[in-house]
């Protein structure tokens, strides 16, 4: 996500991080290099100079230059300037109406169908009953699509077959709605390969019949500038209330995401960030300004931890570690539960200077590992994954036939845990051994 950008980002500012003065000169050739990495990533022209305005006239500020650390202040006001830039503040949905109805709308092959999808989980998941409204009426198979994916996410979908108007499946999925108790209406709409007036006009129709909250334009991030100008139409003919920007892993440019809200005067709400329905973040401008930066985003790390471990179960294995009791068992769980965060490649990303990280790392070969020790451990029985002392010759050859590796690289496995295992117990006594002494009194007093 952004690596072009952040990268050349994080060349422009490195040498105003050591700087001990600042002064217009050295100013200025960090702001040329900034200036050249926005306009690489395609952000608008007026955006892009506008941006470097504010942050000269606030690094040329008194207190900036008589600061004891300047170049670090002037990339704290980078990073301030872009927060506002991307919209100060996460932008919610508006959820209000009974039921609340969401326009899904956006040009052909900008990901609408799978976002209502994603959208429609989310919204689940908060408590609330979606429903799923195929309102595409042109494209071959729109109504498949979408009823196959209210399937995988068992939530119910309206999509009547031999219907050819857009109004009248609105009104029908209205009373379909309060018939199933459904509270939220996601409104699938047609695309186009261009912005026509045919279009908009049958969506201006449909907004006026179903009075939606949220009008909520999908953009391929990848398309840049030109996401912005097709964003512009569509807010002039239908009063979009946001975005929701598709793609966003595979964009590495940002030019889509640092312009639309400064062009547009809307808010990107949520962004598409994989294939998988579990794929849509909502929009964060301080956490996407830190990410473009190269400084991480470990509050988003850390949400992605606590929804795919539960608390019980962390406070299970904090007890067994402690007391030395974690076992094979143990591991191949705390590996399935990783495997859930997602791949190791968006991980690492979340985290500070991630970014310069990959680039020395061969994430492929440590995905590869992983799924070589998780093929391993669940070729073993469950009584062996408990009692790792039973593993003797005759076992370790079965498990190594099951797993489709080498006797050696199960051995390699065992002897690893043996010394994490040995690790943990001498943790475990130092722990102990702390708690002790906090409870002798005078202690630790001088």
């Amino acid at each position: 996500m952004f690596e072009s950008l952040t990268s050349k980002l994080q060349h422009a500012l490195r040498h105003l991080r050591g700087v001990g003065k600042l002064t217009e000169a050295n100013m200025a050739d960090a702001l040329r290099e900034v200036r050249i990495a926005l306009l690489d990533a395609d952000v608008h022209y007026k955006v892009a100079r506008d941006f470097l305005e504010r942050v000269r006239a606030k690094a040329l500020g008194q207190e900036v230059i008589q600061s004891i650390q300047p170049g670090q202040q002037v990339i704290k006001i980078i990073h301030d300037e872009l927060v506002a830039l991307l919209g100060d503040r996460h932008a919610g949905l508006d959820l209000s109406g009974q039921p609340t109805c969401i326009l899904m709308v956006g040009l052909h092959g900008s990901g609408k169908t799978t976002t209502s999808g994603k959208l429609a989980r989310l919204l689940h998941k908060q408590g609330r009953q979606p429903l799923l409204v195929a309102a595409d009426v042109y494209r071959p198979a729109a109504m498949d699509q979408l009823e196959t994916l209210g399937r995988q996410l068992g939530i119910p979908t309206y999509a009547p077959r031999g219907c050819s108007d857009v109004l009248t499946i609105a009104q029908e999925a209205l009373e379909f709605a309060r018939q199933r108790a459904c509270n939220v209406l996601i409104f699938d709409t047609a695309g186009r390969l261009h912005i026509d007036e045919p279009l908009v006009q049958e969506l201006v129709r449909l907004r006026d019949l179903v009075q939606p909250r949220e009008i909520l334009l999908v953009l391929d991030a990848a398309t840049g500038q030109e996401a912005v100008h097709v964003a512009t139409h569509f807010d002039r003919a239908l009063q979009i209330t946001g975005a929701i920007l598709t793609k966003l892993d595979g964009d590495a440019r940002g030019g889509a995401a640092l312009s639309f809200r400064a062009v547009v005067g809307k808010p990107i709400k949520f962004v598409g960030t994989g294939e998988k329905l579990d794929a849509l973040e909502p929009f964060h401008p301080d956490r996407m300004a830190s990410r473009i930066l190269g400084m991480g985003d470990i509050v988003s790390l850390v949400e992605k931890a606590a929804e795919a471990v539960e608390e019980a179960d962390a406070r299970k294995l904090e007890e067994k570690l402690r007391k030395g009791a974690f076992t094979l068992e143990d591991f191949l769980e705390q590996l399935r539960q990783m495997r859930k965060l997602g791949p190791l490649e968006s991980l690492m990303r979340l985290l500070p200077g991630g970014d310069e990280a990959l680039q020395q790392v061969d994430l492929a070969r440590q995905e590869k590992e992983l799924r070589r020790m998780e093929a391993i451990l669940c070729a073993m029985t469950p009584q062996e994954r408990r009692q790792p002392q039973i593993l003797n010759a005759s076992r370790r050859h079965r498990i190594a036939r099951g797993s489709g590796v080498s006797v050696s690289e199960v051995n390699e496995l065992l002897k690893k845990f043996q010394q994490m295992q040995q690790v943990m117990k001498k943790m475990g006594r130092f722990q102990k051994l702390m708690a002790r002494m906090g409870s002798i009194p005078g202690v630790w007093r001088r």
